[in-house]
């Protein structure tokens, strides 16, 4: 509450879309304001007229909005609220969803245009907050017409096109969105059903430090189609091999922009494993503030975007973070895209609210994979604005009567943060034995601690190519019939590893499940790649 120009005490209240949050903004702005939630939609179309659409298709579309169900006390007790308050702030997500709750709550309450105003954040921090009334204007009346031409759409075709699934088909429902992306998986199984295997061989020279491939005969392109013909070339090979040639470059390699929504959840997939629900949980969590030791904030910025783009005042901030950490020399520049199609670009990209709060600080604050995702979110925005990675590539041609064999070896000579969200600077060699990694490491040393839960629980979260790698060590142990202390060793690429060859009688019954589970884990994979060195 503030006192007038006469003395009179006024009440500002902000309605916003989450409890969490409401909890953590009255916070920033104190006493004079009180800040409640509406959880979320309070209205939805009715199930009345024609098909139930609660759409009067032959009225030009007009929307039968009715509310929603269990939302009566709550709209009573925001209406009491909006009775004793002289003026009202919508503070619903900066998206058009929450730009259509805005306009429910607007003709719900009975608001009128004198006493509300709408402000919107990308970042829950004091200073964003507070700052967002400087910016406060009316509701944007396009992005609710847009929201409520996709709702209705929604309506007509799921409403319709599943009452007719249902009648013919074994499906429950069908809409807008789902349809379409059905029919992409269906062109694209078309598109494998068509597909002619042919079948081609390929022979390598298998050195101490690299393999060479086969490319050329007599300076001309080779292709090996059968087995018959590799075992003929095999036959004129020698064991002596001749430099031909020793070509070296220097290239740039970009760093990955920040994520969007759709990287974010792509990336939680592959590296974290998990599924775009609890990516989106888990992010919504980090938006609407963690409870720090000395105050509450949001850590991320709003995480349903389509654009890459980067406050300046972020950028400027992080500039001087890498410059002060890392050195002038790998202050890099804002990373830009060519794709403008379908991209709205209402928000900023998917970045921590400060980088000075590294994830190391907050983590004692973090669930695990609150942590892991937060990790994951701040390196990628961090490495997106650092130099661009200099590697050295080194082309060998070797030569064996006429049969040129090729290998490229890639040296990191200046390395950005790497975008897996460990924060270290390094690099590595292309072309060497494939080293096991220390997430493996550490995985293998307490492989005989854990149980199966934990085991299934731990893989998911690992690469695929971790997976695969822990896989084949569990293999190399099951066949050796060692039950000491698993060791690192080099993966050989004439090695071949099959199931049925393999003598499970001696092997403990948790370890059995352990391996099973990283069967089932690592099966789609082609467990042959692990010759390529990944």
């Amino acid at each position: 509450m503030y006192k007038g120009i006469q003395g009179v005490i006024k009440l500002n209240l902000v309605i916003v879309e989450s409890p969490s949050k409401s909890k953590t903004i009255e916070k920033y702005l104190g006493k004079d304001y009180h800040v409640l939630s509406s959880k979320g939609h309070i209205r939805d179309l009715s199930t009345k007229g024609k098909y139930g659409l609660g759409v009067d298709v032959d009225n030009d579309f007009k929307p039968d909005y009715i509310n929603i169900k269990g939302k009566s006390k709550l709209i009573s007790e925001l209406k009491k609220e909006v009775k004793k308050s002289d003026h009202v702030y919508l503070a619903t997500d900066p998206d058009r969803e929450g730009e259509a709750i805005s306009w429910h709550l607007f003709d719900t309450l009975g608001l009128n245009e004198d006493n509300y105003e709408r402000i919107v954040f990308n970042e829950i921090t004091k200073d964003a907050v507070i700052n967002s009334f400087k910016y406060a204007r009316k509701i944007d009346k396009d992005l609710v017409n847009s929201q409520e031409t996709r709702r209705i759409l929604d309506r007509i075709i799921g409403f319709r096109l599943s009452k007719l699934m249902q009648a013919k088909t074994d499906g429950t429902s069908a809409g807008r969105v789902q349809s379409v992306a059905l029919k992409l998986i269906v062109d694209r199984e078309r598109e494998i059903e068509k597909f002619n295997p042919e079948e081609y061989w390929t022979i390598s020279g298998i050195f101490n430090d690299f393999e060479a491939e086969l490319f050329k005969y007599n300076n001309k392109d080779i292709e090996i189609k059968d087995e018959v013909t590799a075992n003929e070339i095999l036959d004129k090979l020698s064991k002596s091999f001749k430099i031909v040639s020793v070509d070296k470059k220097n290239k740039n390699k970009k760093s990955n922009p920040p994520f969007i929504t759709s990287t974010l959840q792509r990336e939680a997939s592959s590296k974290l494993g998990f599924n775009a629900k609890k990516t989106m949980s888990l992010a919504q969590k980090l938006y609407e503030g963690i409870e720090l030791a000395d105050e509450t904030v949001g850590l991320i910025t709003y995480m349903r975007t389509d654009s890459i783009r980067l406050a300046d005042e972020f950028i400027k901030t992080t500039y001087g973070f890498i410059k002060g950490k890392y050195g002038e020399e790998y202050v890099g520049y804002v990373k830009t895209t060519k794709k403008t199609e379908n991209v709205q670009d209402a928000h900023e990209a998917i970045r921590p609210t400060s980088i000075n709060r590294t994830p190391e600080s907050v983590k004692p604050f973090l669930t695990n994979d609150e942590f892991k995702l937060y990790r994951m979110i701040y390196y990628r925005a961090l490495a997106s604005l650092m130099k661009d990675a200099t590697t050295e590539n080194t082309s060998v041609i070797l030569d064996n009567n006429n049969y040129e064999f090729k290998t490229k070896i890639v040296f990191f000579c200046m390395a950005r943060a790497k975008n897996d969200g460990k924060g270290r600077l390094g690099g590595r060699a292309k072309g060497t034995p494939n080293k096991v990694s220390g997430t493996v490491k550490e995985w293998l040393s307490d492989l005989l601690t854990k149980n199966r839960k934990q085991i299934e629980r731990d893989i998911k979260a690992l690469s695929p190519k971790d997976r695969l790698l822990i896989f084949e060590k569990l293999m190399q142990y099951v066949i050796s019939k060692q039950k000491t202390e698993l060791e690192v060793t080099e993966i050989k690429p004439q090695d071949e590893i099959t199931y049925d060859n393999i003598d499970l009688s001696c092997v403990p019954q948790d370890l059995l499940f352990k391996v099973a589970d990283c069967i089932q884990e690592a099966q789609y994979q082609k467990l042959m790649r692990l010759k390529n060195g990944l």
